[in-house]
Parts: C-alpha cells; structure tokens; sequence
C-alpha cells in the first residue's frame, strides 16, 4: 500500500475523518475541481511542457484502464500503486472526470473487497481534492459505507450532499430496510422529501415495503397519495410494492383492488396477493388466484408453490399438498428444506409409507439430509406411517439430537400407544442430558391415560410440579386433568382442576368426559352449566362429552335439550358423532322409536357403530322388530369388526331365526372374520400382564381365577349379571383344574 494512506488511525467514523487532513490540503477551493485535483496530485512537482503534457495525457488514459481492471478482480494494493502512477503523471490539462474515474473504481473495489481501513482512507483524499460531492462518487461512497452497516455514516454522506437526485436517498432507504431499521428509513424519505427531492420509482418500492413490515398502514396510505399526484402510478414495481404493502398490513380487499386493475402483471404480483390471502388464511382465495396464475403461463418460484402446499396442508388436503409436491418436480423446481417438509407432513397426515420413502431417496439424493428439521420431519414420517423400527434407526443416527428430535420419537412411539418404548425414550433422553420441554410431557400424558398406566401418569405429574417453567402451560395441566379423569380417578382430576388458576374450553370438556365415564351425569351437566356462566364457549367435543355423559346417566330430557340448543345457542352445527350420542341416548333409555326416527332423519348416512349402537339396545330391551332391521342394515354394510357379527348373531339366536344366523357364519366365514379372545391388562404391581380367556400360562393362575369368580359373585349380588348366565366360583374354580 502507498505509505500515504497508512498514517490514518483505524476504524474512524466519517465526522473525525476531517481531523486527519493536513491544514494545507483544506484551503483547496472545492469550487473548481479540476484545480483541486490538479493541486492534490501534482503539488509535489512543477508544471511540464506542452510536449510532455500530451505524453502523460496517453499515460493517464492507460494507466485508468489498468485500475480499472486490477479494481474489477479484486486486486486492491495493484489497483492503488496504480493509483499513485496516475498521480505522478497527471497535469493541469488532465481532465478531472478521468481521476474521478480513478477514485471512483478504487471505492468499488474497496467495497467488494471489504477493505473498511484503506476505504476510510480514500474518502479521506476525495475530501481532500475537494470532489466530496461529485455525482459520480457520492453513490459511490454511500455503497461503501452501508456495504459494512455504518449506516449512519452513509446518513451523513446523504444529508451533506447537494445532489437533488433521489439516488443517494434510495441507497440509504434500501439499506435500512434490508436491516430491518424500518423506521429509520421513513424518516430517511421524510428527510428526502422535505428537501425537495422528488422520488422516483425505487424509492417507493423500499419505503413501501417498510410500512410493510411495520404494518404501518397509515403511512402507507399517505405514500400511495404521494404516489397518485405523481406520474409512477402505471410503474409496475410501485404498483407490486403496494400490493405488498396492503396485503402484509391486512387489507386485502384493497390490495386485490389495485392487483386487479394492474394492465401488467409479473411474478411478484401474483405472489404478492397469494400471500396476503395465505396470511389472512383465506386459503379458497389463494387456491384460486393460484390457477389463476397457472392458467396466464405466469413463472412460479419455489416460494409461491410452498405456499399454496402449505396450505393444502394447513385445510387438511393432504392429497393435493402431495399432488403439487410432484408437479414441482415435473416442473423441474429446485426442490429445498420447505417443499420437502410439506411432502412429509403429508405422508404423515395420510400414512403414505411410499410416497414417504420416495420423499426420502430425494433428501438423500439432494443431501437435504444435513438440515435438522428434514431430519426431524423424516423420523416423524416413519413414525406416523407405523414404521416404528426405521424411525428409530433414522434417530439413532442423528448424532447431535435436541430436544426436537427426542420430542419426535418419543411422540412417535407414544401415538401408537407403545407405553413401554415411550418410557424407556424419556428415560434416555433424561441420560442424556437433554432437558424434556412441555412438549416432550404433553406427549405422553394422553398415553398414560389411554393405557390406564396410572402409575407413570403419577409420575410425570411429580416431575412438572418439582420443576420451574411448567407453571404456564395449560396443555400439560389439561392433559393432567385428562389422565386421572379417564383413568376413573375423577376426585383427584377436580381437585387438580380446582387448583388450576386458568381454565379453557378442552379442561372442563376433559373433566366433563370423566364425569360421563362414571356415570355421573349430574356433575357433569352442572359442570357444563359452570363452563356456560364463565363465559368459556364450548366446542363439537364439549357438546360429545356432555351428550355422552348424559347418555351413559339416563338423564334424556336434558341431553335432547342441549342438542337442540346446539345449534340455536352455541352456533354448533350437528356432527355424526353428535347424531351417535342421541341415538345411544335413546336406545340406553329404550326409546327405540326415537332411535330409528333419528337414524332416519339425519342428514349423514349411518355408520356401522351407529347401527351397532342401535342393536345392542334392541337386545337390552328386547325390540326384535327394530333390532333385526338393524341387524340387516349392519350385514349390508360388511364391517371388518368381529364384534359386531357376534352381536348379531346373538341378536337373531335370542330371536330364534337360526337360518339367519347360519347367514351370519357364513358370512363370518367368507370374508375370514375371527373373533379374537377376550384380553385383560391386569395390573401385578410391578407392571401390567395380559391375561387371555382361559389363559392357564401366569404363575399366578389360581389366585386369578378365584379373584375373577368373587368379581363374578359380587356382580350377580348387586344384579349385573343374570343368574342364568353366571357361573359360580366353585365352577370357575373346577373348570381351572380340570
């Protein structure tokens, strides 16, 4: 480097450069640039003869072409030694666009070699020769300062220059705004504005997309009235940048307005409105501009296919998220992180192992595989596809695992109700040294109530109240609330309800469901009218819980009564599982009549648990009528439960229609339907033991047998069971030894 530029201290902001610059070089007059040029250059040496003028002119000429290209590749001690030769060979006549040339080239190359020292150096001389506020080189300087975030340097840059160009303010305003200082850019435009200085049709685009990202809709507003009284209302850029605007600021009614009246769109203004509907989830919208789009041959990114797979994904449209997955590969998109993390969500949705493993071989192939969420989402995948054994696999050869990837497997295991590799997960993530989150406990509470493992459930309930930061979570506590009530400890779930200082909708709704499981309808229909009076809306599930509970207590009357305000008062509209609640109603309560009006009536069509439903109250109550039209509608529907040809067989041998019930084997027998063997989960104490029909395998045989047979006597005291059909504990007892 030329020693003249290594006296300057380092990393001086722009305010104290001046200090450095010798008391001489300041009394250059910057009037007339081309004597300070001249005065900065060639003050070392007197003026040459014509002759020789006329030499040093060819020379500068060469010599610029040289720094030009050593400025172009990088080479910036090369470029400024050739600098200093520029410098020994300029003269009087030398014209001064040919050293602004120079300079202007030696700051390019300052900025694309980040070169922050010798840069601040070289601003330093262009004071100096008093060409601070060329047009040439004000652009110039502004880049190089914003090009290393000292923005507010290249703010002053802006505000000293005399240039009534919006050039300089567009490159400040752009620069706040791809760092996200979006209030210092509006009132960059505001400063820019009040000094007379028109905006052009760059300007607008950055300053409108500030409002944007502030969702500053008044100013906005206010700029788009700028924009009216000026000619760029037709520019296609200012015109997409206030699609943007409104669209991000909510109003897309507004957006939609402008977009429809555009002579000319491209691109980003199609995705520009696609995403203000994605945003406000107005997703019919967005599907439908999306055709749009691919009808007019319109080009489409990555962004604007994710997100219309996205959104497939967020309706519930695993299918069609799938199907736009492989027309972006038939398009020959570039397929990244995002597009496959939609085409496994997917597969997840929809258990499509092979779509899934396909997915996979272009991770492989793409080495997306390095990305962590890909990974995360890959293991899911085998998970919820049932492919429990590679999920793992695919865990075990993550070698860093967060919380995340723990959270997967461990969600993955406990989905199909695997409560034993659950346990053994959390055991080994805790081992690890990894902390579990609320997420990791809200994944295997519901497991532990699903599996009745009370024990775990307990637990985990310790562990959340011995640790901080679980207080705040109400999915852990509802999902708490959830486990004692269905595993029949509903005392213990309402004093934990009661000890919850917030309560939502799914907290009543799961103590609500506890109640019903017990029977006790009553508190659960007080407990639904508690919910009503603390102004907590409920939900389709609250309305199945309490119907159900309604259903399994007898109470009628008040359970027709809440189905009917469903819809009046809560503005519920009637699902098929509302519909299965009132006919188990009816039928619990044998008004069987009502249970075929609204079997009838409905407007979905019966399922084969409803029509199970209806059956197995005809049989309690003896309505052969009603039951063999039952029996009939179940055959025709051909369930793959074993469960319910058994009832119906029943059904026709109580009704002595033996040529039906042969019907029924047949039917049993063609199709391949077993009755598997009943199965109990008995709880040993140190764990939990399947205990099969006429099962001899336990150690414990005996005692079970003979704890079954005073169940049995018990049941038959307190009138669960007919005499008829009971055995005594004797004869369960002898059929054990025989």
């Amino acid at each position: 480097m030329p020693s003249r530029f290594s006296v300057l201290p380092r990393n001086l902001p722009l305010s104290q450069i001046r200090m450095f610059i010798p008391k001489k070089w300041r009394s250059v007059t910057e009037s007339d640039p081309r004597n300070s040029v001249h005065s900065l250059l060639c003050s070392s040496r007197e003026s040459v003869s014509g002759s020789c003028e006329a030499t040093n002119e060819s020379m500068v000429d060469c010599l610029l072409t040289t720094l030009k290209d050593f400025a172009s590749q990088g080479h910036i001690c090369k470029a400024f030694r050739t600098f200093s030769l520029i410098r020994t060979h300029v003269s009087s006549q030398t014209p001064c666009d040919l050293v602004i040339q120079s300079l202007s080239s030696l700051l390019l190359c300052c900025t694309n070699s980040k070169s922050l020292l010798e840069g601040k150096q070289l601003h330093a001389c262009i004071i100096n020769s008093g060409v601070a506020h060329s047009w040439n080189l004000v652009p110039r300087i502004l880049t190089f300062y914003t090009t290393f975030d000292l923005l507010d340097n290249a703010h002053a840059i802006a505000e000293t220059s005399n240039i009534l160009h919006p050039l300089p303010w567009n490159l400040l305003i752009s620069s706040y705004v791809r760092r996200r200082q979006n209030e210092k850019a509006l009132s960059a435009y505001r400063q820019m504005v009040n000094r007379g200085i028109r905006p052009d049709e760059f300007t607008y685009p950055s300053v409108l997309k500030a409002c944007g990202e502030q969702l500053n809709l008044a100013s906005g507003q206010d700029i788009h009235k700028s924009i009216d009284g000026s000619f760029l209302e037709g520019s296609l850029f200012v015109q997409n940048a206030l699609v943007s605007m409104y669209a991000k600021c909510g109003e897309v009614d507004v957006a939609n307005d402008i977009f429809e009246r555009m002579p000319v769109k491209d691109a980003v203004s199609w995705n520009s409105m696609i995403y203000g509907y994605a945003s406000k989830g107005m997703w019919s919208k967005a599907f439908e501009l999306f055709d749009r789009m691919r009808a007019t041959g319109a080009e489409m990114d990555i962004i604007t296919w994710n997100t219309i797979a996205g959104g497939c994904l967020k309706t519930g449209n695993f299918i069609g998220a799938l199907k736009l997955f492989s027309q972006m590969r038939t398009c020959g998109i570039q397929l990244e992180p995002v597009a496959t993390l939609i085409g496994l969500g997917a597969c997840s949705h929809t258990g499509l192992l092979k779509n899934g493993k396909e997915i996979h071989g272009i991770v492989m192939r793409s080495h997306l595989d390095d990305f962590d969420n890909v990974r995360n989402a890959l293991i899911n995948m085998y998970a919820r596809c049932k492919a429990l054994k590679q999920a793992h696999i695919l865990f075990q050869l993550v070698d860093s695992k967060t919380v995340i990837t723990w959270n997967t497997i461990i969600s993955g295991f406990a989905h199909w109700d695997r409560s034993e590799e659950t346990s053994f997960l959390f055991r080994e993530m805790l081992l690890s040294g990894v902390e579990p989150n609320y997420i990791t406990i809200a994944s295997i509470l519901p497991l532990c109530a699903r599996v009745a493992n009370l024990q775990h459930g307990k637990e985990f309930h310790c562990y959340l109240t011995r640790r901080k930061g679980f207080e705040e979570h109400m999915l852990l506590w509802n999902s708490l609330v959830d486990m004692y009530a269905r595993s029949g400890k509903v005392v213990v779930a309402r004093k934990l309800f009661n000890l919850m200082s917030k309560k939502d909708a799914v907290t009543y709704t799961s103590l609500i469901a506890g109640y019903g499981i017990q029977g006790e309808g009553r508190e659960a229909i007080e407990l639904f009218n508690e919910m009503i009076r603390h102004h907590i809306k409920p939900d389709h599930v609250t309305m199945v819980a309490t119907l159900s509970a309604c259903s399994h207590s007898g109470h009628v009357t008040q359970g027709q009564k809440l189905f009917e305000q469903m819809q009046s008062t809560y503005d519920i509209s009637p699902r098929l599982e509302h519909f299965s609640c009132l006919i188990d109603l009816f039928g619990r309560a044998g008004l069987l009549k009502k249970a075929e009006e609204i079997i009838i009536k409905m407007p979905y069509e019966p399922t084969p648990e409803m029509w199970a439903t209806l059956l197995g109250a005809c049989k309690i109550h003896r309505n052969t009528e009603i039951g063999e039209w039952a029996a009939e509608k179940l055959l025709e529907l051909r369930p793959d439960n074993p469960g319910y040809y058994v009832l119906i067989a029943n059904m026709y041998a109580d009704a002595g229609r033996w040529n039906k019930l042969a019907k029924v084997r047949t039917i049993m027998r063609d199709f391949g339907v077993r009755k598997a063997p009943g199965c109990a989960w008995v709880d040993t104490g140190s764990g939990f033991s399947p205990f099969l029909v006429s099962d001899t395998s336990s150690g414990q045989t005996n005692e079970i047998y003979c704890l079954l047979g005073g169940l049995n006597r018990q049941m038959k005291d307190t009138g669960y069971v007919t005499t008829e059909d009971s055995s005594s504990e004797e004869e369960l007892c002898e059929g054990l030894l025989l």
